[in-house]
């Protein structure tokens, strides 16, 4: 059966009994601990209630079991059978409706936080409302939780494909870079290519996207052709950047990544005779 993640708004109320639990110990999340990695704890109120859950909040159901989120104390003590673990740890770990329900969560308990006072007057914020928004009874300003536009820039040269990596990072992805305010996505490729790599590029062409919850993030992927400019990497953004043939790609993101799924299917397309990197 193929798994799907809808999300709930207030104020709808979760049906009684078991439930996925994506509890949050500061940044990290409460996993169950497993043979094979990290899974989704599920479990009912009494169970939850070992690691003294705050702020809970009701975001969505996966196949119609309910999906909860909390916040936990940093201090504490944690179940033998349960840990806490960064976000992008559990990326290879997770099913990517469970991942999907994880970084929604982790958004909206965020926006919690974040949106207590209202950003116009300083006024304490009313409680989270439909679509959580938040409303000041003072100003009438009316706030929603907010998605930050990023861009992923696959950049292609025929055969071969420039990829990077960051600072302090073993694996090499395809540039990223936010959108600036006053600039369309396309626009924000082109820049960003030219900022980090020194690169011109052309046909810039829309993918595919991905939210990418650190913390409030939505990825967005192109594809665009090399036309002219030398290598130089901006050292105060990358450690190294190189033109790799598509025969001999160096360490990639993880799988659910949109970054490799662009770098795949670039491939892949490439290399129809081949075994398909999966």
């Amino acid at each position: 059966m193929v798994s799907l993640f809808q999300r709930a708004y207030p104020p709808a109320v979760p049906a009684p009994g078991l439930a996925f639990w994506f509890p949050f110990q500061g940044h990290e999340l409460i996993a169950q601990r497993g043979e094979q990695g990290s899974t989704p704890i599920q479990t009912d109120n009494a169970g939850i209630a070992a690691i003294q859950p705050q702020n809970i909040l009701y975001v969505g159901t996966i196949n119609g079991i309910p999906c909860m989120t909390c916040e936990v104390s940093p201090a504490q003590p944690l179940p033998p059978e349960w840990k806490a673990i960064s976000l992008r740890a559990i990326f290879a770990q997770f099913d990517e409706e469970a991942y999907n329900a994880a970084g929604y969560a982790s958004q909206i308990l965020n926006w919690q936080r974040t949106s207590k006072f209202c950003p116009v007057c300083g006024s304490p914020n009313g409680p989270l409302s439909v679509s959580w928004g938040r409303h000041c009874p003072v100003c009438e300003h009316q706030g929603f939780p907010q998605a930050i536009p990023a861009v992923l820039a696959l950049v292609h040269n025929g055969d071969y494909i420039l990829l990077a990596t960051g600072r302090g990072r073993k694996i090499y992805s395809i540039l990223a870079g936010f959108v600036e305010p006053g600039e369309t996505l396309e626009d924000c490729v082109r820049r960003e290519v030219a900022e980090e790599s020194g690169v011109a590029v052309d046909n810039v062409t829309y993918i595919s996207s991905q939210p990418w919850p650190f913390p409030t993030q939505l990825m967005v992927g192109f594809h665009a052709r090399y036309v002219t400019g030398e290598l130089r990497p901006e050292p105060a953004e990358l450690d190294d950047a190189g033109w790799f043939h598509v025969d001999n790609l160096p360490a990639l993101p993880p799988s659910l990544s949109l970054s490799y799924q662009l770098i795949r299917d670039w491939a892949n397309a490439l290399r129809p005779d081949n075994p398909p990197l999966s």
